[in-house]
């Protein structure tokens, strides 16, 4: 069944719907209480904590793999500082500077318009692109039959044509501020909608397309972008002038500003960074498809399609289904023909003898190499039954899964051996992992299975987690 991007049919019934103040009125400066957090705080913490909308074009989940525009220049980002990411979703985006300012986030990795009223409460980083706003319509039902000048007709292309006309907007939104000053310029009321601030620009463009309502207002390249599904929307009639789209920190970060604009400059000179922007406001073929899937969080909401026997083997080992997917896309990316260099086969990438050991006699299908793979991580589980807490204990069979138990084992010794704790996996027993591809470690004495490269192991368990919780914020 066709999916529509985020449609919300009832929300319109729970809006409180009034016209704004006087349109000649300022909006009055907040003031709040400002957290004293800079970078080198977040640097002894060891991750940015970066606040971003989940919506289609910033942070999304689709066919297994954390995508979006935000998310790709956070990950760049955090690369170039040397930190962990960690992303925190503003489910109400009218809250988003009040989050930033008390300290629960470091950075706003949004498309933020600055204005001056914003620039009261934050401070903008370098901008990363110019966009004008314009007025989102529909096209008359018979707009395919019509000549172009005949559409033209029975839409508004002069923002005169606004007054008295009700437009839908989140009041936090720039969108909001530029309506009350569009008013102003045209001499009469446009009627602001004020809509819920957990609701987004997409699920405007989309209510404006399924006829639920009539206007609304977008940046350009979230309209065209939007335009690509939804055809039968006009997205011509420009209501600003060019404005700087930008992120923001709190004005006690200005380590972390200068931080974040020296990176700006640098991406600007780097093709990636266009590239980024590109696939995702510019690939309107990659839209489509993604708004159509059943594997796109935002509509589909599943993961793949063997959700449900991943489902039902996760509850074998009591995890949380998101976990177990989240080790199958790292073996196969959901691809059951996969087949690796060295032997191993299908979702779960068994080796045949392992699969075999664990009731797996047809590996490429996707039922019975899940179920062996379950079966294989059972009997992890049990192997590591000694180490007392659960969430170290998950790092181990992960870990396990990868490399094989013994080497495993021989880092937990080595990790004995010199002082460290053989119970916990970071800084301990990874350190030691990391340690078995040198000569000096891997022939030391209390080592039975040799050398290891390490490394895979080490960032298995990492990729892998760190998926989880990219899962469990945005998958049911």
């Amino acid at each position: 069944m066709k999916k529509t991007l985020l449609v919300i049919s009832t929300f319109l019934l729970l809006w409180g719907c009034q016209k704004n103040a006087p349109q000649s009125e300022a909006e009055p400066t907040v003031i709040e209480p400002v957290a004293g957090i800079d970078l080198g705080e977040i640097k002894e913490r060891g991750k940015l904590i970066a606040i971003t909308g989940y919506n289609a074009t910033g942070y999304f989940i689709y066919k297994g793999q954390p995508m979006g525009y935000e998310y790709e220049l956070l990950e760049s980002l955090a690369k170039h500082l040397g930190l962990e990411i960690e992303i925190r979703i503003a489910r109400n985006m009218n809250d988003i500077f009040k989050t930033l300012n008390s300290g629960e986030g470091d950075l706003i990795a949004h498309g933020l318009t600055i204005t001056k009223e914003r620039t009261k409460r934050v401070t903008f980083t370098k901008y990363h692109n110019l966009s004008r706003q314009v007025l989102v319509q529909r096209k008359p039902e018979n707009w395919r039959q019509l000549k172009l000048h005949e559409i033209d007709k029975r839409l508004i292309r002069n923002p005169i044509d606004l007054i008295g006309k009700k437009v839908y907007v989140r009041r936090g939104s720039s969108y909001y501020s530029r309506l009350v000053n569009l008013s102003e310029e045209i001499g009469g009321d446009i009627e602001i909608i004020e809509v819920p601030g957990n609701v987004s620009t997409e699920e405007l463009i989309s209510q404006v397309a399924l006829g639920e309502i009539e206007f609304t207002i977008a940046d350009e390249n979230i309209a065209l972008i939007n335009q690509a599904y939804h055809s039968d929307l006009d997205v011509g009639t420009a209501v600003s002038f060019p404005q700087r789209i930008a992120w923001a920190v709190r004005k006690t970060s200005p380590e972390l500003l200068a931080a974040v604009d020296d990176w700006i400059t640098v991406m600007k000179d780097c093709t990636d960074y266009y590239v980024i922007y590109n696939k995702y406001f510019k690939n309107r073929r990659a839209f489509r498809e993604r708004i159509r899937s059943d594997y796109y969080s935002l509509t589909g909401g599943g993961i793949s399609k063997y959700d449900e026997l991943i489902r039902e083997n996760a509850g074998v080992l009591k995890w949380d289904w998101r976990l177990l997917a989240s080790l199958i896309y790292q073996e196969s990316q959901f691809d059951p023909l996969t087949k690796s260099w060295a032997g191993a086969v299908g979702l779960m990438q068994l080796m045949p003898k392992t699969g075999a050991q664990f009731g797996g006699k047809n590996l490429s299908d996707p039922a019975e190499n899940i179920k062996a793979g379950t079966a294989f991580l059972k009997w992890l589980d049990d192997y590591w039954k000694d180490i007392p807490d659960s969430t170290e204990q998950l790092k181990f069979i992960l870990a396990s899964y990868n490399a094989g138990q013994g080497h495993i084992a021989d880092a937990r010794r080595l990790t004995e051996k010199f002082g460290r704790y053989p119970n916990v996996w970071e800084d301990n027993v990874a350190y030691y992992i990391l340690k078995k591809a040198n000569r000096e470690y891997f022939n030391d004495e209390v080592v039975k299975y040799g050398y290891c490269r390490g490394e895979e192991p080490f960032n298995y368990v990492d990729e892998i987690l760190e998926r989880y919780e990219h899962y469990m914020k945005l998958v049911e």
